[in-house]
């Protein structure tokens, strides 16, 4: 099944019109991006877009042999420009199935947002899943594994968690971007983004190859995410796995009684997570890094260092007892053994002025210590400054 996207851009294309934002102002060349469409072996044409025949006609297509159009945007969504020559647009109802005179079976599936999800197959076997912009599956059972998936990745990441769930995203699918927005500045950051996720994008006027072996994204299985105080460090560690079904949040931070300034700042972290997020409130990292299980957040280790130095009684110490070097080296280890998924939070805090007191130095040059040790263990080292994240390694 031979499927070319003639474009990979939200329904008001990007960049948006008179939109003065940075992402928008990047958005140039290739990087540039037409209203979602997709042109599926010449004879099924999925969208409309303004100029469809004239993108189809610079892929090196046309639209002459196309014999159903079909919408999945909401019925209030944008207006339909109809070029001569082909069928009138339509929508399959939920759940019901149209075969096309090529051959090809065309599924709807019912959506969680206004708009129609359509299941391709091609009369050889091959299937693609795509999604309309803003939408996720609604009530979807398990099915087997999509040749290939093309939805709103960035928009709806909880989106590809519930396929993933469903077993309807497996290893070996490629799963491509689209619906774009300007949410991610594009080029490297958007590419960055995106293979977190297990994701690609691609340039309108692509043809791609359905079920053709295509090197899905490697995952990195361990990732430190630095940075400093309301720098977007678990923002950006909290991204990196919101396209996954099931992940165990560790807050190593606790309770405080009494505290309600702590309180409501953990009660916003708590907001931001996906519902089928589960947490666990502890500082004992390394059973957990043993055993097999679905992803870790861990967030973060200056609150995890703090524990374990008041643990060794370490600060009023004229030295660092051995007690916590042996918790610090028993926790790299347990990096660098573990089969887990795992995200670590942690502060970067030696750029700054020279701490007054012993007890703030010991902490500052301990952390500093116990961030290169698990840094080296992890494949994927980010810094995020200003919100911005810089790949350190991977």
């Amino acid at each position: 099944m031979e499927l070319t996207l003639l474009g990979t851009g939200a329904p008001d294309g990007l960049p948006r019109p008179d939109c003065p934002c940075a992402a928008c102002a990047s958005a140039r060349g290739d990087q540039a991006r037409s209203a979602t469409a997709l042109l599926v072996d010449g004879a099924l044409l999925l969208d409309l877009t303004p100029g469809a025949a004239l993108a189809a006609a610079r892929a090196g297509h046309s639209l002459a042999g196309v014999r159903q159009v079909l919408l999945t945007h909401p019925h209030d969504g944008p207006a339909v420009e109809l070029p001569p020559g082909l069928p009138s647009a339509g929508r399959v109802p939920d759940g019901r199935v149209l075969t096309l005179i090529s051959g090809h079976r065309v599924r709807a599936v019912a959506m969680d947002a206004p708009g129609t999800g359509y299941e391709v197959t091609s009369p050889e076997g091959e299937r693609l899943l795509y999604l309309p912009p803003g939408g996720a599956p609604s009530g979807m059972a398990e099915v087997h594994p999509y040749d290939m998936v093309l939805c709103d990745v960035v928009g709806r990441p909880d989106a590809l968690a519930r396929l993933r769930a469903a077993g309807a995203v497996g290893p070996t699918t490629d799963v491509v971007a689209v619906h774009i927005d300007h949410e991610v500045p594009p080029g490297r950051e958007l590419a960055r983004r995106l293979a977190a996720a297990g994701a690609r994008a691609v340039p309108d006027g692509t043809t791609l190859i359905v079920g053709e072996y295509h090197a899905v994204p490697d995952l990195p299985r361990r990732t430190l995410v630095l940075g400093g105080a309301r720098s977007g460090k678990s923002v950006e560690a909290e991204r990196r796995l919101e396209s996954f079904p099931e992940v165990v949040y560790v807050a190593t931070g606790g309770t405080r009684d009494g505290d309600a300034e702590w309180a409501a700042r953990v009660g916003l972290h708590r907001e931001r997570r996906p519902g089928s997020w589960r947490t666990e409130e502890t500082c004992d990292l390394v059973p957990l890094l043993a055993v097999d299980g679905p992803p870790l957040l861990v967030d973060c280790l200056s609150l995890w260092l703090t524990d374990a130095m008041d643990r060794a009684g370490a600060w009023e110490e004229p030295k660092v007892p051995d007690a916590l070097r042996e918790r610090m080296t028993e926790l790299v280890a347990a990096v660098r053994a573990t089969s887990r998924t795992v995200v670590i939070v942690s502060n970067e805090v030696g750029s700054g002025v020279v701490p007054a007191t012993r007890a703030g130095r010991l902490f500052r040059d301990e952390l500093g210590r116990l961030n290169a040790a698990v840094g080296g263990e992890c494949e994927h080292v980010l810094l995020v400054v200003a919100g911005q994240a810089l790949a350190l390694r991977g």
